[in-house]
């Protein structure tokens, strides 16, 4: 066997199976055609439900759970069936992972996989995301894993699972119709929430020393308010749209041209965050960092330059 074909293996792949190590064809032939040739849906996830249904199982429950809820707690029984139905869904969906990682013929693909959904991460630690991580990997990151960044990037943020961990469904512009009607109403305005704005330019495109400023954030933030999910939320308010699907809301969209990068872009609803993503997608600070980031993952930490 020659040192080329271990290496593709291991270092490229999951682990040589039996008579891998034995190919007779050119290595990098091998990996590059895992990431031309079409993939179709992995046999391990076509039982799984997709995140509107699942969504709209776990969020119902909450609702029951809020409601049941006394003095101090909510109802023993619904705290359980939540927590049944909860880790139900996140077993079934790494079951899943692992099986399909363990039979794939493409092995080069799948580490793809796994490094992207380490690069846009959503953490399992935070209500309701177990029951929808697993489908966060499986419909943004596999149909995209050897494409368009910019595609793979925009699938990920619009995702519900991304959505819900970084607060964004829950994002108002203080100028929006939905924020001027609470203020004129004397209530309390949710507010902006950065945290999806910041994640972008931090880590999932510029990063940490890619030369955005707070400005950048805040305006970034606004662009994609109203970037949502459709459905009743855990307190059955915002009704509108298919339950558990990405959903643009007008109504909590801050209005006005952001400028981002130095860069203005005009007021164009959800057009307006997709442009800004385009651009954050091609911009060469991105490019250093996810290549200085797939060197170390597929190299070494210290990969040379």
């Amino acid at each position: 066997m020659s040192r080329t074909v271990v290496i593709a293996n291991n270092r490229f792949g999951l682990g040589a199976r039996p008579g891998d190590l034995d190919r007779r064809d050119d290595p990098r032939d091998w990996l590059l055609g895992q990431v031309r040739s079409p993939a179709g849906p992995e046999q391990a996830f076509r039982a799984l439900p997709r995140t509107p249904e699942v969504l709209t199982e776990v969020q119902a429950l909450r609702r029951e759970q809020r409601k049941s809820s006394g003095p101090t707690a909510p109802a023993p029984d619904i705290v359980r069936r939540y927590g049944q139905a909860v880790r139900s869904h996140y077993l079934r969906q790494t079951t899943a992972r692992y099986a399909a990682a363990a039979a794939t013929a493409l092995p080069f693909r799948e580490r793809l996989v796994h490094f992207w959904a380490n690069h846009f991460a959503v953490s399992a630690d935070k209500q309701p995301i177990p029951a929808i991580a697993g489908l966060f990997e499986n419909e943004a990151i596999r149909p995209n894993v050897t494409g368009n960044f910019a595609d793979l990037l925009i699938a990920a943020e619009r995702h519900p699972a991304m959505l819900l961990y970084l607060d964004n469904a829950r994002s108002i512009g203080p100028n929006s119709t939905l924020g001027t009607l609470a203020r004129r109403r004397g209530r309390q305005n949710p507010g902006l929430n950065e945290n999806l704005a910041r994640e972008i330019l931090e880590l999932h495109t510029l990063s940490v020393s890619g030369g955005y400023s707070q400005d950048d954030v805040v305006a970034l933030a606004e662009a994609i308010t109203g970037w949502s999910i459709g459905g009743a939320g855990e307190r059955g308010r915002f009704a509108d749209g298919t339950p558990g699907t990405f959903e643009f809301r007008e109504a909590i969209h801050e209005p006005g041209a952001k400028r981002v990068l130095g860069k203005r872009y005009a007021e164009a609803g959800l057009g307006q965050g997709l442009a800004i993503l385009r651009d954050l997608a091609a911009h060469p600070a991105t490019a250093r960092h996810l290549c200085t980031k797939l060197a170390c993952h597929f190299v070494a930490d210290n990969a040379p330059t």
